[in-house]
């Protein structure tokens, strides 16, 4: 069954082993503090616009009216949808809170520092908890798992672009590093995939049962 979940998925889970392979070695070859300032360095009006938006996918409010439209369609998907959110949410909870508690976030990581950071004027940006990013975690989660209930299989790439834009936003928002994003697309990513195999069948009985 699993090969077959991961071939039924090719287009979302091909894209996504690319960008994981991608950014993982670029991460091996500069330090985070050099991918900052690559991607802080690239900016413009309208990108901070785009992204100051983008970022909401990862919001929490963002999953949970997911899931309530999920649960009009179908209960049992909507079911689903909660479980991730609920699975994804409290690991991102636990890793941020009890695990990394003293992890800086780049405002307060780079506060001294002699480069020049861009920061957005009059964003809200975070000082701590900065390890894993949740809006990541929960931008992936939600996407991955649209990606795999969805029957038209060759729409994932839509749905990894916008995980992949909210997780860029984490950086380009200076809220973020880029391990941040990438541990968070990962948790994410995972928790949808265990949820959907774990609840698969009950979901499909459903359908049969009609």
């Amino acid at each position: 069954m699993l090969p077959y979940f991961f071939r039924r998925n090719r287009v979302f889970f091909l894209l996504y082993a690319l960008l994981l392979i991608g950014v993982g070695v670029l991460q091996l070859l500069y330090t985070q503090e050099r991918l900052m300032q690559w991607v802080n360095v690239r900016n413009s009006p309208g990108a901070d616009v785009f992204f100051t938006y983008t970022t909401y996918f990862g919001d929490g409010a963002f999953f949970v009216i997911v899931c309530v439209i999920l649960l009009i369609y179908n209960w049992r998907v909507g079911a689903m949808a909660w479980a991730s959110f609920a699975f994804s949410s409290l690991t991102s909870l636990f890793l941020k809170l009890v695990v990394f508690p003293d992890r800086l976030r780049p405002l307060k990581f780079f506060e001294h520092s002699t480069y020049q950071y861009r920061v957005i004027e009059g964003l809200n940006i975070y000082s701590y908890n900065s390890f894993p990013s949740g809006h990541t975690i929960s931008a992936f989660a939600v996407f991955s798992l649209l990606a795999f209930i969805d029957e038209r299989r060759g729409r994932g790439w839509f749905f990894f672009a916008l995980a992949f834009l909210t997780g860029y936003s984490r950086v380009y928002l200076f809220q973020h590093f880029v391990e941040d994003a990438y541990v968070g697309s990962l948790i994410g990513t995972t928790a949808s995939i265990l949820v959907y195999l774990f609840l698969r069948r009950w979901v499909a009985a459903g359908e049969t049962g009609r």
